[in-house]
Parts: C-alpha cells; structure tokens; sequence
C-alpha cells in the first residue's frame, strides 16, 4: 500500500508488519454536522476498513473538541451549559454517523476528560524552554515558542519568517513573536475553567489534538488525518508542540482530505453554505449519501449538488438491483448442465479483485474501487441472463460473485453493510407495520394521496415500501 504523505509530499510505502494506528481530528460540536464533516469521517470509515481488509491491525482514535470559543458563545446564544451544548451535538453526531455506516472510533477522547493530561504537556514544554508565561489581568496564559523550533513549516512548506512578514498588527502585544500561540488560556468570566499551575484556565485549540493523541498511540505513531484546511495551522502547531515535548517525531503519514464544495466555495459553517447531514437525509438514502461521499478520490475537491447525489443514488441503485438478481438467483435449486464458460468468468471475476486492490492500494482510491464494483455488476448481470436452470458449478461461481459484493461492497466501501441498520430495524419494525397498516386502509378506501403520501415520507425517511401480491413490505432504501 502506497499513502500520500502531505509531510514528504510523495507517496509512501506501509509497512505491512506494523500496526496501524490512526488519529484523526474530530468535530467542535456547536452544531448539527454538515455534509462537509460526512466526507472526511465516511472516508476514513473506507479507509480503516480497508486497511482491517488488508490484514492489519488497526487502532482508531478520533477526538471531540468539547471547549472552544464557538461552542461557548453557542451556549450564550441558548442560554445553556456549554458542556450541555456540546453533548447534545455530540449525540447527533454519532447518531448521523451510524446511518451512513461509519463503525464507531475504539477511542473518542475529549478535551474535557484529558485536561491534566494537557497540563502535563505544557509543564514539559515550559520546563524544555519551548513554552512562556505571560500575566494578565485576569491570570496567566501559555504561548509556545516557534522560534524555538527550526524546522517550523515542514508540514505545510511556510515559512515562519514570511509568515511573520505578512503577520496582522499583534492581537496580544505579550508574546514574543506574533505567529506564538497559545497552550493555555487564563479564564474569562462566565466561563468554564479548569485549574492549572498558571492559575484557573483552558487549553488553546492545538495542543488538545497533540496530548490525547500520544496519550492513546504514543510517539510516531503511523497516520494523522484530518481536511485539508487542518494543515496549517492546527497540524503544523501539532508538530511543533509535540515534537518539542517528546523529541520524537509526532507521525509518520499526514493524510489530508479536499474540501467539500457549493459553487466552488469551501461548505462551512462560517460562510454559511453548508447542507447538515441530517437535513440531506431527508432527501437522499443514507447509502446514496455515503456512495456519493466515496466517488472522488480524497484529496480532490468534491462538488455538492442535488444532481450529483441524485447521480449517487442512480449509480447504487444499478449495484444494488445486480445484487438483488443475484440473490434470488442462488434462491434457486441447482439443475441442468454447466453451459457457461466458467473459466473465463472466473477470470473476470479475479481481474476485477485485482483492480480494486490495486486502486485502494494506490492512496487510498475509492472513485476507482468503485469502477471495480460497477464492473462487478456488469459481470453479474451478464452471466445472470445467459442462466435459466444452472448447474451446480455454476451457482458456485454466483455464489462468488456474492462473496465479492460482500466483501468490496459491504465490508471495505460499507455500501450496504447490515450492521447499524439492523439495529435500527429492530427498533422501528412494530412503527413500520403499523404505518403499512394504515396505508392499506387508506388504499382500501381509495383514498390515494394518503396512502402516496406516506410511501413518500416513508422513502425521504430511508424505508422503501413494495406492493407485492401478498401485501406491502418495506425495506431500507
């Protein structure tokens, strides 16, 4: 496997003997997760499948920002907690991770649980002469000194001289250096702070991301994530901060994703264009969403529309209708002799495992794992119409081609991986019956709008109802 490095800008090899260990920057909860945050955490979902695939060992963490400036004036705003803000956030957005398949992180850490573990890193700092401390009027604060690390800039490729040069008039006139930011905060009134040996405070954004990552992977550890607009600052602060402190280097692979786009503007909060996930799902299947996120390869812009996740769900809906032909073709008593030319089909099918290893072999490229998988239902569809009573070898090879739809689809790219929504199902079925029960009254009595609007609130719901000859039956979409 060969990963682009933003560090080395090149792409470089993984060592296959090694355990994984991945950390990637997670949300400032302060509100509903947008489409944006779906990219980079549904990407990374394929990514650590497909390394699990691939035979390693993974270890996956990823953090919540659960103090911060935003979330602070959020709560102000609501006239609630900020912990409460942040919580309930938090919750919606693990709850839109699950519907779009993404497997929960063996560790989220939050910056409000690990905040000795935060003293500890500036302490270590302060003591190695990497770090000050400036007085206030209101307590002291921490900034880290960039001059004290040359190599500032590796990551990103800025130079902190230029940086300084084109640097604004100084927000706080203490530091030393314009560019220093700051380890800890002195607390402001009104707000939440924990104690430290500089008096009561919090901790700046950076060096959370740095103390929780080497508190659960420790030092060069393999891969650290995250969007593109993360390079610098954040992870150049990171580097900077935690090589200082340990004498390490911090890690190995730096993976950065594009930007997702509305009219070619970065989708953010602050320029206020963003789609929330859970507003998309009222339109779009979660599946549609996920294919839609996955479809260009990570570190390219990907462009939000309408039209391109209309073009998504088309697209799944052709795998998906291959997979279902498939099945019920394997419902079906082996009969008749071997017509087909299995070794050939046989071949096909290998080709097509080939290629898609060897795109997510080549940094990770889902747009052409899922050419692979389109090729995959055009081999199932073309041997499905050649059979009427097929041989038992030959329901053998339908059966891989089963194998393969589970294994690429479900289980690497989680296209329709079962796990989430048969929980889901579980919980909802008596709901579902009932609903069905009612629109078959409402049929009953002619009284189709009812009945159509149900079917359609059903579907932009993610359940798709079927009139079959012995009664509607709903499934996910």
């Amino acid at each position: 496997m060969r990963i682009y490095n933003t560090l080395t800008k090149t792409k470089e090899e993984l060592p296959k003997s090694e355990p994984v260990g991945i950390y990637v920057c997670g949300i400032t909860p302060y509100d509903y997760s947008h489409v944006g945050h779906g990219r980079v955490y549904v990407l990374w979902d394929v990514f650590r499948r497909y390394f699990t695939y691939r035979g390693y060992q993974v270890k996956y963490v990823q953090n919540f920002t659960d103090i911060d400036d935003k979330i602070i004036a959020k709560a102000k705003e609501e006239g609630a907690e900020p912990q409460e803000v942040a919580e309930r956030y938090i919750e919606d957005f693990l709850k839109v991770m699950d519907q779009l398949g993404v497997r929960k992180a063996d560790i989220y850490p939050k910056v409000t649980d690990h905040i000795s573990e935060v003293i500890e890193v500036v302490e270590g700092l302060l003591e190695k002469g990497h770090a000050y401390v400036v007085e206030g009027e209101s307590g002291s604060d921490v900034y880290f000194d960039l001059e004290s690390f040359p190599e500032y800039g590796k990551l990103s490729g800025r130079c902190l001289a230029d940086l300084e040069a084109g640097a604004r008039v100084e927000v706080d006139s203490r530091k030393r250096n314009p560019m220093d930011f700051a380890l800890w905060k002195a607390a402001k009134e009104g707000e939440p702070a924990w104690d430290s040996p500089w008096g009561p405070g919090r901790p700046g954004w950076h060096i959370e991301c740095s103390a929780m990552a080497l508190k659960y992977l420790g030092t060069n550890f393999t891969i650290h994530g995250g969007g593109s607009d993360l390079v610098f600052p954040h992870h150049e602060n990171e580097i900077a901060q935690s090589e200082c402190y340990t004498g390490q280097p911090f890690a190995k692979v730096w993976v950065h994703n594009g930007f997702v786009q509305v009219r070619g503007e970065k989708m953010s909060k602050s320029l206020g264009n963003f789609f929330t996930i859970r507003d998309v799902l009222r339109e779009f299947s979660p599946r549609a969403l996920r294919y839609f996120l996955i479809s260009t390869h990570y570190r390219k812009p990907l462009s939000y529309s309408e039209e391109e996740l209309t073009m998504a769900e088309r697209s799944l809906e052709r795998l998906t209708t291959a997979r279902e032909q498939l099945r019920l073709f394997l419902e079906k008593k082996p009969q008749g002799e071997t017509s087909l030319p299995l070794a050939s089909l046989e071949e096909a099918l290998q080709k097509i495992k080939d290629d898609f290893t060897a795109a997510m072999d080549d940094d990770l490229n889902t747009a052409g794992a899922l050419a692979s998988l389109h090729e995959l239902a055009t081999l199932t569809n073309k041997t499905i119409a050649q059979l009427t009573t097929p041989s038992q070898e030959e329901l053998d090879f339908l059966r891989k081609l089963e194998e393969t739809f589970s294994s690429l689809g479900d289980e690497v790219l989680g296209l329709w991986d079962p796990v989430e929504a048969e929980e889901d199902d579980a919980q909802v079925e008596p709901l579902l019956e009932l609903i069905l029960e009612l629109r078959t009254k409402a049929r009953s009595k002619r009284d189709w709008e009812t009945a159509d609007f149900i079917r359609d609130r059903l579907g932009e719901l993610g359940y798709k109802i079927e009139d079959t000859p012995e009664g509607p039956r709903w499934k996910r979409s």
